[in-house]
């Protein structure tokens, strides 16, 4: 259950990255509050999920879930540039996120 936790965490995570750019530095209300609650939020589910998991584990998912989370969404929200190698690099992202599920005790 604590990964389960920990993916969800990861997922409002990036939610809030990407709500930052909406906030257009906390002077827009209602992005400012989604980017609050959801970074409570998230907060809150990791720090269920290091209950059980190991805290270097569980914060290098967390971060890499939010990470490859929000360049997804900068690319389909934003229209950020994609290239082969940011592809790459997401998918040795990805790569190394499942690595740390697999490996940990």
């Amino acid at each position: 259950m604590a990964w389960v936790i920990l993916v969800v965490a990861g997922l409002l995570e990036t939610c809030w990255a990407i709500g930052l750019k909406y906030t257009k530095g906390f002077t827009q209300l209602w992005p400012s509050v989604f980017t609050i609650v959801t970074l409570a939020g998230s907060m809150y589910l990791l720090a269920t999920a290091v209950k059980t998991l190991p805290i270097g584990t569980a914060y290098a998912v967390w971060v890499g879930i939010g990470a490859f989370g929000a360049a997804i969404a900068g690319i389909f929200l934003l229209n950020e540039p994609v290239t082969p190698g940011r592809i790459v690099f997401l998918v040795l992202l990805i790569i190394a996120i499942l690595g740390l599920k697999f490996t940990s005790a």
